[in-house]
């Protein structure tokens, strides 16, 4: 994300107790607890750059061709006749796929200002969760929308988090959010943009934001069952020919 490092999040409701609020004691300001590891962040960022490198030199990738002319599908890249075939894993595993250095370095750019943020802010378990949501959704999306096209990149499941942050934003974190958004929504109308994956990765990320705006027990709850509807109807879209009886 562009903007700069500042606080997005709300900060938690002061707790009630018996000290009273007023002036700081004068003297050098005490520095605060150290700021959480974003350990789901970094295991993204290292998976992410440790493929692209190792497909630079080893020929893993799948030659396929089709009505769009000859292909070449990465390990983990979403497509949707290998998914259809029970290659499930590749849901998820597509957000570890990118198709240039640029790709690259715009999504793991974002995940290092989104993200970062996100996870010290909301934790690392309870990202993780939001994450296999959103990666789910935008892979959903994609599937319905471009079945037969491959689909690389993490930006669907990024865009997912900005869903889940705009319930918990500040108004300033909000109005950032809404800018960067509008870009993105620019940017997902060109060509080789997957606009239907950022789209399912945004309105999966939603109703996971909403959840975290009424607390921490309601999140914990709802997650779990957000994340296997996310299940369902990714198996659903990767399998067209049960639509109707799925």
């Amino acid at each position: 994300m562009s903007s700069r490092p500042r606080r997005i999040l709300d900060a938690p409701s002061s707790a009630s107790g018996g000290e009273a609020t007023g002036a700081q004691p004068p003297g050098p300001p005490v520095p605060g607890p150290p700021q959480p590891r974003p350990w789901v962040c970094y295991a993204l960022i290292a998976c992410a750059v440790s493929l692209f490198l190792a497909e630079q030199v080893l020929p893993i990738s799948q030659v396929v061709r089709s009505e769009h002319g000859r292909m070449q599908i990465p390990p983990l890249g979403l497509y949707g006749p290998f998914v259809q075939a029970g290659q499930y894993w590749r849901l998820l595993g597509a957000v570890l796929e990118h198709g240039s250095p640029l790709h690259l370095l715009f999504n793991m750019s974002v995940v290092v200002t989104l993200g970062f943020t996100l996870e010290r802010g909301i934790g690392s378990l309870r990202f993780f969760g939001l994450s296999l949501v959103t990666a789910l959704g935008a892979s959903t999306f994609s599937l319905i929308f471009d079945f037969d096209v491959p689909t690389v990149g993490a930006s669907g499941m990024i865009l997912g988090w900005a869903g889940a942050m705009l319930p918990v934003a500040t108004r300033e974190g909000r109005r950032d959010l809404f800018i960067w958004l509008a870009q993105v929504a620019v940017l997902s109308l060109l060509p080789f943009v997957s606009w239907a994956g950022h789209l399912g990765g945004f309105l999966f990320g939603l109703p996971c934001g909403l959840a975290l705006r009424m607390g921490r027990q309601v999140y914990a709850r709802a997650l779990p069952i957000l994340l296997f509807l996310s299940v369902v109807v990714a198996l659903y879209a990767a399998h067209p020919e049960r639509r109707g009886g799925f």
